[in-house]
């Protein structure tokens, strides 16, 4: 009886081992699926970086753009303030200026008139990261817009 249990034990473990061709595929298996299943998941979590570095970008140029142009003595001046206050705030989030637009609106015609409000509108077009040829493939991540209104004051 002892016998037979330890030959039914043996057996069994000869069935379980195989042929021993199958030692070691685990750790292949799960490399490849962590490595399909990771890869793209690191990319999403980099390309919603862009996305929401290039709207504080955006949201923060508007803003600074619509008070420095109040802040200009005439429109034409303003509007060239407001490009270059534009340009940095979106330089400082490492987004180049070929990628975004300024547009501005008065409501009244005249723009630095005492109670006028004055909007500065920035467009921004986020590329996906790590594309190569991107300016030929025109890939983008997303285009992000943001406007701000300021008042001109009574007192300048």
């Amino acid at each position: 009886m002892l016998r037979s249990s330890r030959e039914t034990l043996n057996s069994l473990r000869q069935a379980d081992d195989g042929d021993g061709s199958e030692r070691g595929s685990a750790v292949v298996e799960f490399t490849f699926l962590t490595l399909l299943l990771m890869v793209p998941l690191v990319y999403f979590i980099i390309t919603v970086g862009q996305l929401q570095g290039g709207s504080f970008a955006v949201v923060g140029a508007a803003d600074q753009a619509a008070k420095v142009f109040v802040a200009q003595p005439d429109a034409a001046s303003g509007r060239a303030a407001a490009e270059q206050a534009v340009l940095l705030a979106l330089a400082d989030y490492g987004h180049p200026a070929e990628n975004a637009r300024v547009a501005t609106d008065c409501a009244p015609a005249d723009c630095l008139a005492a109670g006028s409000a004055v909007t500065v509108t920035v467009h921004l077009t986020v590329p996906l990261p790590y594309v190569p040829f991107s300016d030929a493939l025109h890939l983008n991540a997303g285009q992000l817009s943001a406007s701000a209104t300021q008042l001109v004051g009574r007192f300048r």
